[in-house]
């Protein structure tokens, strides 16, 4: 299913064992910002690494938009910055 519209979901996972929520909302074709700041860098590297996995694998994209945090796109989104009538991490289909 394709959707026109859709919020940027955050996930701040505490440990490896809570990566399976970013993996499941970006299967379901939500973009998903990863938080991995309450982590220590040894921490943070195995959830980067399934991330870097997850969207090579579904032919999304990653990007680090700030220290320790990334924004994974499922294929066929575009992600935009706040403009009248939308929400801040409004994402909506490429055309």
């Amino acid at each position: 299913m394709r959707h026109t519209e859709a919020v940027v979901k955050t996930v701040r996972p505490k440990d490896y064992g809570e990566v399976a929520v970013v993996g499941r909302l970006f299967r379901e074709d939500v973009p998903v910002v990863m938080v991995l700041s309450a982590l220590t860098d040894a921490e943070a590297k195995p959830l980067v690494d399934f991330a870097a996995g997850l969207v090579i694998g579904r032919c999304g994209t990653m990007e680090r938009v700030d220290r320790k945090v990334f924004l994974l796109v499922p294929s066929g989104w575009v992600v935009e910055a706040a403009t009248a009538g939308r929400p801040p991490g409004a994402a909506r289909p490429s055309a």
